[in-house]
This record gives structure tokens, C-alpha cells and sequence, in this order.
């Protein structure tokens, strides 16, 4: 019991040195309670990106990339940025001979086409006068031998002039048809963007005003956190304290069931050893009699062999005195009314106190929390006014409203577009038809041409093949003569429209020149500045910002509005958290009535620790407990009796031993063998309170300086921890409202408002007027061309072949010049046509 004694004060002790460390130790640890959660903000950007268009590749590649070749050739001058800044500017100083000097390229194409509007028609003019008097056209007169040579070497290069005819007059069908279906969709695309830019524009307000609005997100997890601060909060202080206030209940508990047994021990001792004294002094005269008697009978002369008990018979007497231990009346009375407390209830109800601390703090913070709560509920004015002043908001409302009238008025002048651009389709299919016929012709006019040839050789054959042949040529022809001027001027005209837009304008936009432009102070009118139009303080580069725009930044960044909006001073949100750490500091936890003793126990404890039970000289108890309580081994006397009786001759004095031998063994069972057992009992007790009573007294005096010690220091342990856990808490709640700063900053300046859709509207115009439209634009002129000029050659070889087709006179005897030069044109003479 010593021993495990010991171990409990140790245990003890090491606790509460743990103990007094903690509170101090655990100051800056927040333990469970953790950082702030991740909060689920919503984005309020909305989605207006526009899909980039991209002209699919197709076959028609290599046709547009030989037309911007071939334009490229035309147009060798850069763009004139002095000129488009002159008229941009002052419209009436600028020049036509700057003009026609960076239209050098379309000057020299206007007079071919002058020449070629001029020279067809006259000699189409020319060509009829010269038919109406059957000098062109006939037939040839003799037949020689380098005729089918020639025949045949005009018929291959009208063939090869007609296929290729063919071939630009497919393509002209096809670019004038592609033309056609990539207006609708660019058309529509118009409205598109333009919806797209008003909703970049207007929509940034609103989205300001949803960023302040999520403000509530952190509100709400604060206040939600609030409502269980107090029972947090008691709970740490619970969760602190407990390594302390249990180990020093569990050992007042411990100690109060020692002292209770050192107490039970002490009354069986002083019962006992009154017991004892009280039986000794019954003993003592029956044992001195007893002594007397028997040593008499063992005296007698004819006692045989009694000598040997003689011995044993003068020892029968009492070995132990306990009228000499000391006694402990006085100890007892001091203890009298001790232990008053029960232990075991009052560690219980001290721990069900102490265990009830978090339902205490909660009941203790209920008002402040109040106020905390009415102090979050607050909105901050600087959130409250996030959209307020933001730059460029009547410059976006003012573009708002002009963005969406040119959507609604676009509507209908792009329905104009469609109609004209259905007039020019037909136009176009007309001229293209035009063509067609020519190619017909010569096509018919080949076949009918050769099959008369074939069957020429048969002198029954009428020869009216190869005239309808003839005739089919010259009907090319005459359309070739007709619709050349048509056809030449429709090609200039689109050449003129589509090639200046290609080299202009869609070369300096796809190389960037066209943003430079813009971007040189002093070339565009400064009704057409966009920083005015705007409304910012600062000039912005077109180019930078279409760059930025394409790569998804903001308007914030792409407008530089830093410069022009204080958004941190809208994001300060330190007073409003200077009212919340404040309320927090200002929580107050009161464990003044918790005390681990209670009165009772102390003045018992007390008590215990100033009874003197240490006091007792218990060696003096255990010095007569080591001796017998009568020195003659009475067992072995009445044995010896019992054999002496039965030895004797003399009947008289064997019955006398034998008696006394009775009387011996009745007197041990008795009287001795209990004062036996109370000594025996006696020892326990001693031994017990011996071993027990030196530590009880430290372990006594070290609970109650432990508990007095607590009971100072525990409110201001308690305040410690409280002033700990409302730091913590305030780093939390802080860091709800430090997520929503951070991504508001990240929501206004990468999110909000993001101008893609501009860069995207400028890219998919590009593609639109430049892909979609110019490139099959410049392809259709392109290919209108090819079959136009081809004409020229189409009528030299029809006219040239057609003569082979009609009636051949057979060669007679004639040398003159007119039947036997190859390329001359014979007068009609035997055939009417």
C-alpha cells in the first residue's frame, strides 16, 4: 500500500505540472477549430463568348490565294496612312492625284478596260459590216494539201479556248453561288455581335451589384458560427483544464478512501486493545490459579516424572501487556465527526459541475453574442457601393442604348443587303449564262463542224452538217461581240469593290497596320477617339487591348480603370472588422463558483491532516504484539498432562492431573485463543496505519495547496484560454470576409465584363468581309475575267474554223492569193449564208 501510495503522488504530481504549463503552452493553438472553410462564391461574369468563325478549307483555296497574289501585283503600295488620315480629317484637302497615284495598279486595269470596252465593240461592229457584205465567215473556195493541218490546228485551239472558257465560267458559277450563300449567315452575324457587345456593355452593373450582393455568403457562415461560440468556447476551456481538474479529483477521491479506511483502522485499533486489556485483566487470575494448582500437584512426592513440567507449569503466565501501549482516545476524539463529506458524491458533483462548463460559457456569452451578431448583419458601405462610380458607366449606358439601336435599325438595312446581293446573284448568273452560250456554241458548233467533216467523204452527203456547225460558231461569236462590254464593265466594277477591300483594307487588317493607324495620335478625328467616346482619362492602344480582349482579359485591365476606380478602397473592410475583434475581445467567461473542494471536504481534509494520527507511537503497539499472550505453550503442557495422568500408579493423583489437563484446554479455548485473535487483528490495523499514515499527511497537504492553488489560478487559466479561442475565432471569421475580398478583386479585374466578345466581333468581321465574302468576291471577277478576255480568242479561232465547216470547192487550176493564203478570210461567192 506504501508503495502504491508513492506511485499516486508521483502521478500526481507530474499532472499537475503538465498541467500548469498547458494554458500557457496552448495559447497560440487553435486545435480543432481550423482555418476557414473554402466558401462557394458564384460566378456572376456572364458567358458572352462569340464563337470564332473560320472559313473551312476547300477546294477554292488555291483560286483565292492566286487572286490576292494577283492583287497583291496591282496594288504594290503600302497603306496610305496620310491619305485615309487627310480625308478622315479635312475631307476637302486631299488630292485625286494621290489618289490615282496609290491607284496606280487599278489605273492601268481601268484602261485595259477602256481599250477592251472600245476595241471589241468596233470590231464586233466591224466584223458584221464586214458579214452583211459576205466578206467574212464564207467559205473556203479550193480544197489544197496543207488544208487539214490547218483544220485540224484550229479546231484543237478552239477546243482548248472553249475548255478553258468552261473551265473559269465553273468556276464563275461556283464563286458567284458561294458569294451568294455566305451573305445570309454574315448578314445575321451582324445582330449577333452586336447583341453580344450591348450585353458587354449593360451587363456589367448588374454583375457588380450580384458581387456585392454574395457579401451575404460570409455573413451567413459567420452568423451560423456564432450561434455555437459560447459552447465552443467552454468546451476548450473544458477541454484544457480537464488534464488538471480530473487527475485532482480522482485524488481527492483516493484520498478520501484512504483516510476512511486509516479511520476504520484506527477505531478496530483503539476497540481492540481495549478488548485485549479487558480480557488480560480476566486471564491474569485464572492463570496465577491455575499455576498454583497445578505446581502443587506436580509436587507431590508420588507424582512420577512430573519433574519435566515442572518447568512448563512455573511459565503459565501472561507474556504481553497492552495496559502499556499508549492510548488513542484523544486521537479519536479529534476525529470524532470525521469523515462529515462524502467523497465520492462530492468528487461527482464537482466533476458534473465542472463537466457542465461549455453549457455555462454559452449561458455567460448569450448577450454579447447578440451583439456580435447585430454587428455582422452590418454590410460594410464600401461593399455596399461597389457599383457605384465605377468608371465608364454612363459612357457604357449611352453605348448600351447605341448598340442596341443599330441592332434594331441593322435589321432592316441588312434585309436591303440581302435583296441587292439577290439582284447581283441573278446579274451575275446572267452574264455567267451569257458566257455559257458562247461556250455552247462553240461546243455544238466543233461537233456539228467535225461530223460534217466525217461524212464529207460520202459524195451523195448534202453538206448541211458542217453549214449548221458554221453557223453555230458564228452565233458564238456574235454573242462574244455583244455582251463584251457587258461583261468588262461588270468585272471592272467588282474588281474595283473587292480588290480595293482586299488590299486596303483586309491586307492592313490582317497585318495589323489598321490598328497602328488607329492607334497614331492625330490620325483619327477626335469625335472618333475611343478614350473620349469612352469617357477614361487615359489614351488605350487599339492593338493592346484587341490582344488583351483575344486573350479573355477584363475591360478593368484592358481600360487600365485602376488609374480611374479605387477598388481596394471599396474592398477595406477594416473598421467593420475592428467592431467585430472588439465584440470578441469584450467575451467573458466567470468560473469563480467552480471549486474542486467543497467546504466540507476541506475542513475534513483538514481535519484529517491535524488529528495527530501520525502521531502514535505504533511501535510500542507493535512490541507487545510480538509477544505471546501467555508464555507456555498451553497445547503442549495439556499434552503432557494428559500423559502424565495416564503414567501415574496413584489413581487419586492421575485423575487430578487428568482434571487439570481438561481445565488447561477449556481455559485456552477460551480465554487464550481469542485474546489470539485480537492481537492478530490488533497487527493488521497497526501494520496498516504504520504503513499508510506518513503518506497520507503529504499527499494530504499537497491536495489542498493543489486545490487552493486551482482555485486562484483557474479563472485566470479560464480567461487565457478565452481570450486564445476568440482569436482563433476571429482568424476564422476573418478569413471568410478575406475569401471574399480576394475574389471579388479576382471576379472585377479578370472576370467581369470580359471583352472577348470585341476582339471576337473584329476577328469574325475579318473573316466575314475578308474570307467569306471578298475572297469568293475576288474569284468570281476573277474567274468573269478569264472568260472574258478568253473571248478575244474564242472569236479569232471560231471565225478561223468556221470557213472548214462550209462547202469546199475543189482546186481547178487557180493560184490566186485568196485561195491559198491559210489565215485569209475568203469573200462568199457560191454560197449564200
Amino acid at each position: 500500500m506504501t508503495r502504491a501510495w508513492g506511485l499516486s503522488a508521483a502521478l500526481l504530481g507530474l499532472g499537475l505540472g503538465l498541467a500548469l504549463s498547458l494554458p500557457g503552452s496552448g495559447a497560440a493553438d487553435c486545435g480543432t477549430l481550423g482555418p476557414a472553410e473554402r466558401l462557394p462564391f458564384v460566378p456572376t461574369a456572364r458567358s458572352r463568348w462569340l464563337a470564332p468563325r473560320v472559313r473551312a478549307q476547300g477546294p477554292l483555296d488555291p483560286l483565292y490565294s492566286t487572286v490576292r497574289r494577283f492583287l497583291s501585283v496591282v496594288q504594290l503600295n503600302p497603306f496610305p496612312t496620310e491619305l485615309v488620315k487627310a480625308l478622315l480629317n479635312e475631307s476637302a484637302s486631299w488630292k485625286v492625284d494621290e489618289v490615282v497615284r496609290y491607284e496606280a495598279g487599278y489605273v492601268v486595269c481601268a484602261v485595259i478596260t477602256a481599250l477592251y470596252f472600245l476595241v471589241v465593240p468596233i470590231t464586233g461592229l466591224c466584223f458584221c459590216c464586214c458579214r452583211c457584205r459576205r466578206r467574212c465567215g464564207g467559205r473556203v473556195k479550193t480544197e489544197h494539201k496543207a488544208m487539214a493541218c490547218e483544220r485540224g490546228t484550229l479546231m484543237a485551239f478552239l477546243l482548248l479556248t472553249t475548255l478553258v472558257l468552261l473551265i473559269g465560267l465553273v468556276y464563275a458559277f461556283v464563286t458567284n453561288q458561294r458569294v451568294h450563300e455566305e451573305t445570309r449567315p454574315s448578314v445575321e452575324a451582324v445582330p449577333e455581335a452586336l447583341l453580344s457587345l450591348q450585353g458587354l456593355v449593360s451587363d456589367v452593373p448588374q454583375e457588380l451589384q450580384a458581387v456585392a450582393r454574395q457579401f451575404s455568403l460570409p455573413q451567413e457562415r459567420v452568423l451560423q458560427e456564432l450561434d455555437g461560440i459560447g459552447v465552443s468556447i467552454g468546451s476548450t476551456i473544458h477541454t484544457q483544464l480537464r488534464s488538471t481538474v480530473y487527475p485532482l479529483l480522482a485524488s481527492v477521491f483516493s484520498l478520501g478512501q484512504a483516510w476512511q479506511v486509516s479511520v476504520d483502522h484506527l477505531q478496530v485499533l483503539n476497540a481492540t486493545s481495549v478488548e485485549l486489556q479487558k480480557g488480560q485483566e480476566e486471564l491474569e487470575p485464572v492463570i496465577v490459579k491455575r499455576r498454583e494448582h497445578l505446581l502443587t500437584l506436580l509436587q507431590e512426592p508420588s507424582c512420577q516424572g512430573c519433574s519435566g513440567a515442572m518447568s512448563q507449569a512455573r511459565a503459565l503466565e501472561l507474556g504481553s501487556d497492552f495496559r502499556q501501549v499508549p492510548p488513542v482516545d484523544d486521537v479519536l476524539h479529534r476525529l470524532k465527526d470525521v469523515p462529515e463529506a462524502n467523497f465520492s458524491s462530492m468528487v461527482q458533483e464537482e466533476n458534473s459541475t465542472f463537466n457542465t462548463l461549455p453549457l455555462l460559457a454559452a449561458m455567460q456569452t448569450t448577450d454579447m453574442v447578440k451583439e456580435l451578431k447585430k454587428a455582422v448583419a452590418q454590410e460594410p458601405k464600401g461593399v455596399r457601393t461597389l457599383a457605384e462610380g465605377f468608371p465608364g458607366l454612363e459612357a457604357a449606358s449611352r453605348w448600351s442604348q447605341a448598340l442596341e439601336d443599330m441592332e434594331q435599325s441593322s435589321r432592316s438595312y441588312l434585309q436591303e443587303v440581302q435583296r441587292y446581293e439577290r439582284y447581283r446573284w441573278i446579274v451575275g448568273c446572267v452574264l455567267c449564262s451569257v458566257v455559257l452560250l458562247v461556250v455552247v456554241c462553240n461546243l455544238l458548233g466543233l461537233s456539228l463542224g467535225i461530223w460534217g467533216l466525217s461524212a464529207r467523204e460520202d459524195p451523195s452527203h448534202s453538206e448541211a452538217k458542217g453549214e449548221i456547225g458554221a453557223r453555230f460558231l458564228m452565233m458564238g461569236v456574235g454573242f462574244s461581240f455583244l455582251f463584251a462590254a457587258p461583261l468588262i464593265l461588270l468585272v471592272f466594277a467588282t474588281f474595283l469593290v473587292g480588290g480595293n477591300v482586299q488590299t486596303l483594307v483586309c491586307r492592313s487588317w490582317e497585318s495589323g497596320e489598321l490598328y497602328e493607324f488607329i492607334d497614331t495620335p492625330g490620325n483619327l478625328p477626335p469625335s472618333m477617339n475611343l478614350s473620349h467616346l469612352l469617357g477614361l482619362k487615359k489614351n488605350i492602344s487599339i492593338l493592346m487591348a484587341y490582344q488583351q480582349c483575344k486573350e479573355g482579359a477584363a475591360l478593368w485591365s484592358v481600360l487600365q480603370l485602376n488609374d480611374s476606380y479605387d477598388l481596394e478602397k471599396h474592398l477595406d473592410i477594416s473598421q467593420y472588422t475592428a467592431k467585430l475583434q472588439q465584440k470578441l475581445q469584450s467575451l467573458k467567461v466567470d468560473v469563480q463558483d467552480l471549486d474542486l473542494l467543497s467546504p466540507a471536504a476541506r475542513q475534513d481534509l483538514e481535519a484529517l491532516q491535524s488529528s495527530g494520527l501520525e502521531k502514535i507511537q505504533y511501535s510500542d503497539f507493535l512490541t507487545q504484539i510480538q509477544k505471546p499472550v501467555v508464555k507456555t505453550n498451553m497445547k503442549k503442557l495439556v499434552q503432557e498432562l494428559e500423559g502424565l495422568a495416564r503414567a501415574q500408579g496413584n489413581s487419586v493423583l492421575g485423575q487430578q492431573l487428568q482434571e487439570e489437563a481438561l481445565t488447561l484446554r477449556s481455559l485456552y479455548q477460551e480465554r487464550v485463543l481469542p485474546q489470539q485473535m485480537l492481537v492478530a487483528r490488533l497487527n493488521r490495523s497497526v501494520r496498516a496505519l504504520a504503513s499508510s499514515t506518513p503518506n497520507l499527511q503529504s499527499e494530504t497537504s499537497a491536495i489542498l495547496n493543489n486545490a487552493t492553488y486551482l482555485k486562484q489560478e483557474l479563472p485566470a487559466w479560464a480567461t487565457r484560454i478565452l481570450r486564445n479561442e476568440s482569436q482563433c475565432y476571429l482568424t476564422r471569421e476573418m478569413g471568410y470576409f478575406s475569401q471574399y475580398v480576394a475574389w471579388v478583386r479576382e471576379e472585377v479585374t479578370h472576370h467581369i465584363a470580359t471583352c472577348q466578345p470585341l476582339s471576337g466581333a473584329l476577328d469574325n468581321g475579318r473573316v466575314i468581309l475578308c474570307d467569306m465574302m471578298a475572297d469568293p468576291w475576288n474569284a468570281f471577277w476573277f474567274c468573269l475575267a478569264w472568260c472574258t478576255f478568253f473571248l478575244i480568242p474564242s472569236i479569232v479561232f471560231a471565225v478561223k474554223t468556221s470557213k472548214y465547216f462550209r462547202p469546199i470547192r475543189k482546186r481547178l487550176s487557180s493560184t490566186s492569193s485568196e485561195e491559198t493564203q491559210l489565215f485569209h478570210i475568203p469573200r462568199v461567192t457560191s454560197l449564200k449564208l
